[in-house]
């Protein structure tokens, strides 16, 4: 099924109509909206087609500052979770499912804990409660760190060089992988910046124990970003929340295994 690209809603989206509910899916740092097509991952392997195909309308959203999305003031996961409120508003959509991997994962849980009548299920993939460790040093040195090729001039072209060999699992595909960094590649520069430092602030601990829809947690077995532990610990938080542990994957688990990916989801889709 070919998507269709929206522009007129806050958020811009691919949408691939199978008629059914909305499932949302929100993107990493490094992604964007074609992380969840067949562009990204062969033909007939993207979880939207794979959605739709099941009798889900799944809409792949540009985050704020990426694609063709406009950025949020002040930029931040309050921001992103209100932008995805405010284009699920704009499209009359009912309670919607969301998907969020990594950073996409950190703005569904701000997105329940702001408007859980929006909410009809989560799957968080690849991502965390919290971002990181507390304290002002950690995160000055970890956004140094992350920032480091880029104030060197290497472009977020060779920022994906360097940073997709550690996400993904070994022995990963070179195909899949040069994806991926396309994928990372396309990612504006001063986009990138703001996300990450957005994503150091973020903590939303407390609320696993509030939330009250059906839940997956899953994370790949290499995931060093999201760790398997963490993916448990997680779940364990939140009332009836399933978790999922992909073998042989890695952090960008959706893209280094799509169809195992996309088989988790809808069995727990259709069971929810």
């Amino acid at each position: 099924m070919t998507p269709q690209l929206i522009t007129h809603t806050p958020l811009a989206h691919l949408r691939w109509d199978g008629g059914g509910v909305p499932v949302v899916l929100m993107h990493g740092v490094g992604g964007g909206r074609e992380a969840w097509s067949d562009a990204c991952m062969g033909p007939g392997a993207g979880t939207g087609a794979a959605l739709a195909a099941a009798g889900f309308t799944a809409l792949a959203v540009d985050c704020p500052g990426y694609g063709l999305s406009a950025a949020v003031e002040p930029y931040d996961l309050a921001g992103m979770a209100g932008a995805v409120i405010n284009t699920l508003a704009a499209l009359g959509a009912g309670p919607a499912i969301l998907l969020g991997h990594s950073m996409g994962g950190m703005v569904a849980q701000e997105v329940i804990a702001r408007a859980p009548q929006a909410v009809a299920g989560l799957v968080l993939a690849g991502t965390s409660p919290a971002f990181g460790k507390p304290g002002v040093d950690w995160q000055q040195v970890f956004l140094q760190s992350r920032f480091a090729p880029l104030d060197a001039g290497l472009g977020m072209a060779g920022l994906a060089t360097q940073l997709v060999p550690a996400m993904v699992a070994p022995g990963t595909p070179p195909g899949v992988m040069a994806a991926a960094q396309a994928l990372m590649a396309g990612v504006p520069e001063a986009t990138y910046r703001r996300a990450v430092a957005a994503l150091v602030a973020f903590d939303r601990r407390a609320n696993l124990p509030h939330i009250a829809v059906p839940t997956l947690v899953i994370t790949g077995e290499h995931d060093r970003t999201a760790p398997s532990e963490v993916a448990r610990k997680m779940a364990e938080r939140i009332a009836g929340a399933a978790c999922t542990i992909l073998p042989g994957a890695g952090h960008l688990l959706n893209i280094e295994q799509p169809q195992t990916f996309n088989s988790a989801l809808l069995a727990f889709l259709a069971a929810r």
